[in-house]
């Protein structure tokens, strides 16, 4: 009978070490994984904002040269305007589904790895 007693604590310590090595592992990993997210998101955050800086100077280069064309500033700024208008409805009806299936998948392969 002492003989099961010792075993049923064994077992005990066995099973409650093995579910905080457990619970350990599971911190890691999710630690791991936040951590490859971050990292990989940080020089994407900052490439992406260079780009869109570079992308609003020329804009603001382009609108004033069409203002300088048309005759007024203002023009230009239209001009520069109407641009994206007609590009971001072309985005949106065409490409929309796209780009959010590269970006989900992008998301979940980085979740998976």
């Amino acid at each position: 009978m002492e003989d099961n007693a010792q075993l049923f604590e064994s077992l005990l310590e066995r099973t409650t070490d093995y579910i905080k090595t457990s619970l350990e592992l599971a911190k890691l990993k999710a630690l791991n994984k936040t951590a490859e997210i971050v990292s990989a998101i940080i020089p994407f955050s900052v490439v992406t904002i260079l780009i869109a800086s570079f992308l609003l100077f020329l804009n603001l280069g382009i609108a004033l040269w069409f203002g300088d064309i048309l005759g007024k500033a203002f023009y230009g700024f239209l001009v520069v305007a109407a641009f994206y208008l007609v590009t971001g409805i072309l985005i949106r009806l065409f490409l929309h589904k796209w780009i959010k299936r590269r970006v989900g998948d992008y998301i979940v392969r980085q979740l998976l790895k």
